[in-house]
């Protein structure tokens, strides 16, 4: 029987058990993301990835899809994340220039702010009182998400809890980082896209592009170093860290 001429509820049966449900879904939330970022004048707090995040969210609770269901089709788009981690070399050998007259400061800024991203997370929850499977994740929630994921993989901690926990970070970072900057005094765009892509990876550089090209530049510079020196150090330093949170 032709799919036309199917009863409407047979229909989205069809429909639900496709890949390409999970696939136009998400790509229509994350451009609907866009349109109303753009409508809002570019407001950071009407950031695209946390608006897909809630469309999507309230579609599947909405029609009973469950994750697994979803993830089938959504994995296209998934796939492409191993992509997007080899790019970074590209913003990296763009930014060399600018790396290169000011390396120290640059690298003595990223180390810093890798560093109290991975401190002060896991410290905050612990106070907290989380758990140390809640922990481990955390550590690397300001890499990149699909570097963040393997990070996780070599603590034993669970990628897709990291990966959670990465996009969170870059939806609040691009949401508040301008305010932030703002507060802190922070006028030149080299430096604040450079802070926001070491804080709020790829969420915050897609931000920072949207508003100044120079801040994206520096950006995803930042990003791509964060991702190359958080694989580097984070399995290092992270299962003493764990242990010593373990005996506090």
């Amino acid at each position: 029987m032709p799919i036309h001429s199917l009863p409407i509820a047979e229909i989205w049966v069809y429909l639900s058990g496709t890949p390409l449900l999970a696939l136009v879904l998400t790509l229509g939330a994350y451009q609907f993301g866009v349109l109303v970022y753009e409508r809002s004048d570019k407001n950071p707090l009407a950031n695209p990835v946390g608006i897909a995040v809630v469309v999507v969210s309230v579609f599947l609770n909405l029609t009973n899809i469950s994750y697994a269901k979803y993830f089938a089709g959504a994995q296209f788009v998934h796939f492409l994340l191993g992509t997007a981690t080899v790019a970074l070399a590209v913003p990296i050998f763009k930014g060399y220039g600018a790396l290169k007259d000011s390396w120290f400061a640059l690298l003595t800024a990223l180390l810093l702010g890798a560093g109290t991203s991975v401190f002060s997370a896991v410290f905050i929850a612990k106070l907290l009182g989380a758990e140390p499977a809640l922990i481990a994740p955390l550590m690397a929630k300001s890499v990149t998400a699909p570097i963040a994921m393997g990070i996780a993989q070599s603590l034993g901690a669970s990628p897709t809890l990291t990966a959670v926990f990465a996009v969170v970070t870059g939806i609040i970072g691009a949401s508040i980082g301008r305010y932030v900057l703002d507060a802190v005094g922070c006028k030149d765009w080299g430096q604040r896209g450079f802070s926001l892509g070491t804080a709020a990876h790829g969420i915050g550089t897609s931000r920072a592009f949207s508003v100044n090209v120079e801040a994206g530049t520096f950006s995803s510079m930042a990003m791509g170093l964060h991702g190359i020196l958080g694989a580097l150090i984070i399995p290092l330093v992270g299962p003493p860290l764990l242990l010593l949170m373990s005996r506090i």
